[in-house]
């Protein structure tokens, strides 16, 4: 089979959306035998996805822009100039990664599909620019208009499709995403007290990881932990970056005289966020709303114990025997910290649950499903 890719987020993009596209592509690459992958990217500079690139077997094929002109303007040529190239590689089919595909592919012969990971700037339009929002409606609208399919990451993406966009239920297939099965390994006790020992962890942690953005609501967890610090031993460690809302966190830190107990880690390495998991007490994701939310399977893949929201795609991405909280409360935040923390026995089920759970996201399982919504859509 031949599968064409809109990949740029695979290049040029180290977070969640980058992270779902080479998940995707590596699943195939690593489980399917007999298959040709074409990636459709701008000039790649970015140094993670040059060195992502050089890992990648003889069928991978990286396709970029041919002229000087279409390199100029490379976010011109991923939109209306694809199609021109997408013409001489015979495909089977095109998959756009993260909510697009290019103009200009309603005359060809390949299937189209499309992902579509969340509708959060109809859910959150105060959390987006004006611009933003116009664009992105335009942009994934055209996508779920002129693809065959279109894949929702989980249910309350299926859901928000058909309300928000009005996109038939009938064209939308639910296929759960993986992670890096970077996550899927036991780090040795060594490997991970070194981790520690790097950025200078010296006691028990809370862990959140995710980028510092209002929605993902970590000024909430701070404010819950500054309550209950007390009451535990553990230190609160945040792995992320941001600007704006991390200097809001920042600032709060110093007025809760809690630097001594609160980690802000900025430069930590993919590599090294395996061993943080594994390492942590429990991890707590407050978030108000997620496309599936990743770091929550990082973490049942780590046999790490998961604090997580109420509502939106957690418990599809947490299973039942995650604790779930409301996000806007403080005390509930505090106390289920509290819960968990101070019972073994407690932290011990959910290890073995969470991990006997999220095997449903393994991505030999994810890859053999999409496969299958491959196969079928080349058959009908």
């Amino acid at each position: 089979m031949r599968i064409g890719f809109e990949a740029k987020r695979a290049t040029h993009n180290n977070r969640g959306l980058g992270n779902y596209s080479r998940g995707v592509i590596e699943g195939l690459l690593n489980h399917v035998p007999d298959i040709e992958l074409f990636l459709y990217t701008p000039p790649v500079q970015n140094p993670i996805g040059v060195e992502w690139i050089k890992t990648l077997p003889a069928n991978a094929h990286i396709k970029t822009p041919n002229s000087l002109f279409e390199k100029k303007v490379s976010s011109f040529w991923r939109s209306f100039l694809m199609a021109n190239d997408l013409k001489k590689e015979n495909l089977d089919i095109f998959h756009g990664l993260s909510h697009e595909i290019p103009y200009r592919l309603d005359k060809l012969s390949f299937k189209k599909i499309v992902t579509m990971h969340d509708l959060i700037f109809m859910r959150y339009p105060d959390f987006f620019p004006l611009i933003d929002r116009l664009v992105y409606a335009q942009k994934f609208k055209y996508a779920c208009k002129h693809s065959d399919k279109v894949i929702a990451i989980c249910e309350q993406t299926r859901d928000d499709l058909v309300n928000y966009l009005g996109v038939d239920e009938k064209k939308i297939v639910v296929h759960y995403q993986s992670c890096s099965e970077n996550f899927y390994d036991k780090q040795s006790s060594e490997k991970i007290q070194k981790i520690k020992v790097k950025y200078n962890l010296d006691k028990p942690f809370i862990l959140n990881v995710g980028a510092f953005e209002e929605r993902k609501n970590q000024l909430m967890l701070l404010e819950a932990f500054s309550c209950v610090a007390h009451k535990i031993d553990e230190d609160l460690v945040f792995v992320g970056q941001g600007k704006k809302y991390k200097e809001q966190i920042e600032n709060r830190i110093d007025e809760l005289k809690l630097k001594s107990r609160v980690h802000l880690l900025s430069s930590v390495t993919y590599e090294d966020l395996p061993s943080l998991y594994q390492g942590a007490s429990v991890f707590c994701f407050p978030s108000l709303f997620e496309g599936f939310g990743i770091p929550i399977i990082e973490s049942l893949f780590s046999r790490t114990p998961v604090i997580t929201s109420f509502g939106s795609c957690f418990p599809e991405s947490a299973g039942p025997d995650s604790i779930f909280i409301d996000p806007h409360s403080i005390s509930s935040i505090g106390e289920s910290l509290v819960s968990v923390l101070g019972d073994q026995n407690k932290q011990e089920l959910m290890r073995n649950r969470g991990f006997d759970y999220v095997q449903r996201f393994h991505i030999k399982n994810t890859t053999a499903k999409l496969m299958d919504i491959y196969s079928q859509l080349t058959v009908n």
